[in-house]
């Protein structure tokens, strides 16, 4: 389809300032990106999620998830109210926690796939379906799945329920007046989620933002470094500051222009922003954080940019003077945040160092200052732009020829229109915890909305590395295994770094959680990680489901055939070394050595509640709860990562072939404008169909 620079619907003709890109065009083609994305994301996320339910929650995992539906003689719907899990269905299906929690994973990865290969799949109902297989998860995850990511995923997930079409009940037109302001709600939280991640970095005072020297640290102390970040590591300090800088103008200035009326602005910011999420990428395994990150800046786009990647794009005319004066405008913009940049960071040619000198040139009172004084009318922007984008959809439903058509829309505009508000309005409050002041000035019926919904995760708070970690070197707890308390064996992890001539991993999209916790783990002591006592309990038990979160080939394990009598942990100072991989030097003891009856063990699972008392649970063994462990059985062993990739390889390519034989099938026609493309929809597209556009995409 080539799209009309027109962005109304109906008949309304495209005005000269629409012709120039001054604002948004259709929003088809991004829509359908953005759905197959979340698709593929959900997948790698309940796949990732599924392999490691048996180690991290069955019944002799780390922390049992049994141990948080807590039965007390309540009805269904009040369970349901106060922790909203459909693994309160559980019993009633005759299944046990554990084998329910991998059911649910199972479904949510099949309908991910399946949403990910036919695209009427890709609907508000299965859409929904998977929030809620998701949060189910998250109610019973505890400390491994309390991560921001997990968090960002529910609330994407929540908007394509508003963003996805309804195919699945009554069918879908291409052009749905309501769109574009359900697709506004994606810009509002990628501005949300990146300008909370810039500004947290100056709040918290860590003296390494405020002094450019983050990533001297960041690359060797992250989490799961990849070999980028070791080569990343040895860049010279200059190019690390000025990266800092970029970091803050990417995060906290570029945001801005997310709202911007000037199309081009907002495409600048969207190649600004997969600049920065690609480094992350190639520099660090964040699972599928920067997935979702990458599929909100695609509601930056419009069908005129797609359309220009596929080689289709429009002529658009030159508007003599206007056009000029709107270059000159985007020129300005651009201008003023180099200087900006300059100034605020004052950035000199150094040549004795042939590089660039930088250091902060504003005080931490200034900054909050700044703060104060933008959050308010960021706010304020915000309610301008969703107050257009409903403005301009109520008109794409006045010009809806017909009666029946027009009512509908209206119906549809008024309860779409209103579900954005609400969403948008529940999130000034996780969004001004960043500043004080304007979070208590907000209205306090905000605020009780926002405790209303809290449970379901529908909004949240975020920004990473608030503080940088492994200053004075990067903490790691290594754990010793020995069966004579003499010769200690060193038990390494797949994806964390331990074994100093190993080289990182690359495990994106797939989270190894137990490794995460480990690195949390070192940053202080072990009473801090509770779960760290239950992992000591399960290895000293021999617990296969445990060992397996530490290596996917069991004969890797070096305690594989029998367990290790006596355990103990110890902290090093891990640092990226030159010659090889790592270099490290012994901290201190982390936890002491333990056995099977030792009185500090025992006291430490019974401090923690960690020993079950309860007798053992019989195993499920409906017809249900036999297949689930088939497919385990079939799972077991495979690297999750390799499995994840592999299926999202087959499903992008199966799904590249069905639009190579679309097009095929559908030769190119003769552009037609957005009046003719809805009069087409309107006149072709049978009840019940995809949501197709006149040229056949995949994504």
């Amino acid at each position: 389809m080539s799209n009309a620079w027109g962005g109304g619907g109906g008949k309304s003709g495209g005005c000269p300032t629409q012709q120039l890109g001054t604002d948004m065009g259709e929003i088809i083609l991004p829509r359908r990106m953005f759905l197959w994305s979340m698709a593929a994301i959900y997948l790698a996320a309940f796949v990732s999620l599924y392999v490691q339910i048996p180690g991290l929650y069955g019944n002799d995992g780390l922390l049992p998830a049994r141990w948080q539906l807590r039965y007390s003689g309540k009805s269904l719907w009040e369970l349901l109210l106060s922790s909203p899990s459909l693994l309160w269905l559980g019993p009633q299906l005759g299944l046990d926690t554990h084998t329910a929690m991998e059911l649910l994973c199972l479904v949510g990865a099949a309908l991910s796939l399946a949403a990910m290969l036919v695209e009427a799949l890709r609907d508000s109902v299965v859409f929904f379906c998977l929030w809620a297989l998701y949060l189910s998860m998250c109610q019973v995850g505890q400390v491994f799945l309390y991560f921001q990511w997990d968090n960002l995923l529910l609330e994407v997930g929540f908007l394509c329920v508003l963003v996805a079409p309804l195919t699945l009940i009554r069918g879908s037109r291409g052009v749905r007046e309501h769109d574009r302001v359900t697709f506004w709600l994606l810009r509002w939280l990628l501005f949300r989620l990146m300008f909370a991640s810039g500004v947290v970095k100056l709040t918290s005072r860590c003296p390494t933002w405020w002094g450019l020297t983050a990533l001297t640290y960041h690359y060797e102390t992250q989490c799961i470094p990849t070999q980028l970040a070791w080569y990343a590591h040895q860049l010279p300090v200059w190019w690390q500051k000025l990266s800092v800088v970029g970091t803050f103008v990417f995060e906290i200035a570029v945001p801005l222009l997310v709202f911007s009326p000037l199309r081009r602005l907002r495409l600048g910011a969207f190649y600004l922003q997969v600049l920065l999420q690609v480094l992350i990428i190639l520099t660090g395994n964040y699972n599928f954080f920067n997935l979702l990150t990458l599929a909100l800046c695609l509601s930056l786009l419009d069908d005129q940019h797609v359309n220009f990647w596929r080689r289709k794009a429009d002529k658009i005319s030159n508007n003599g003077l206007w056009s000029w004066f709107l270059y000159l405008l985007e020129l300005t913009v651009w201008s003023l945040m180099i200087f900006g940049s300059i100034v605020c960071f004052d950035l000199k040619l150094d040549l004795t160092k042939n590089g660039i000198s930088s250091s902060t040139a504003f005080t931490y009172h200034q900054f909050n200052q700044f703060l104060k004084t933008v959050t308010i009318p960021a706010i304020w922007i915000g309610v301008l732009s969703l107050t257009w984008e409903m403005i301009t959809a109520m008109f794409r439903c006045a010009c809806v020829s017909g009666f029946l058509k027009r009512f509908w829309g209206t119906v549809q505009w008024t309860v779409f229109a209103t579900a954005a508000a609400a969403m948008f309005t529940i999130s000034l409050v996780p969004f001004t915890y960043m500043e004080y002041d304007s979070n208590a000035r907000l209205w306090p019926g905000v605020h009780r909305a926002y405790e209303l919904v809290d449970r379901y995760q529908l909004v949240g708070s975020y920004g990473l590395f608030r503080r940088m970690t492994g200053v004075g070197g990067r903490p790691e707890v290594v754990i010793e295994g020995s069966n004579d308390a003499v010769s200690w064996t060193e038990i390494e992890f797949m994806y964390k770094p331990g074994n100093l001539s190993a080289p990182p991993a690359a495990v994106a999209p797939h989270q190894p959680r137990l490794d995460w916790q480990m690195w949390f783990a070192a940053l202080g002591d072990q009473t801090q990680s509770p779960w760290f006592t239950s992992l000591m309990y399960r290895l000293l038990q021999g617990k296969q489901d445990v060992i397996e979160l530490i290596q996917t080939d069991v004969s890797k394990y070096p305690f594989h055939q029998q367990p290790p009598a006596y355990l103990r942990a110890h902290r090093y100072r891990y640092w990226s070394y030159p010659q090889r991989w790592w270099r490290r030097v012994y901290d201190e003891e982390f936890y002491p050595t333990v056995h099977l009856g030792n009185t500090f063990l025992e006291s430490m699972l019974s401090q923690y509640g960690l020993k079950d008392k309860s007798p053992p649970r019989r195993m499920s063994n409906t017809t249900v709860a036999q297949a689930v462990r088939w497919v385990r059985s079939q799972a077991r062993g495979v690297p999750t990562h390799i499995l994840i990739w592999t299926l999202i390889a087959c499903s992008a390519t199966l799904c590249l072939l069905q639009g190579l034989q679309n097009r095929n099938n559908h030769p190119e026609r003769t552009p037609l404008t957005h009046e003719a493309t809805v009069k087409e929809y309107t006149e072709h597209v049978p009840k019940g169909s995809a949501d197709h556009s006149g040229n056949q995409i995949c994504c």
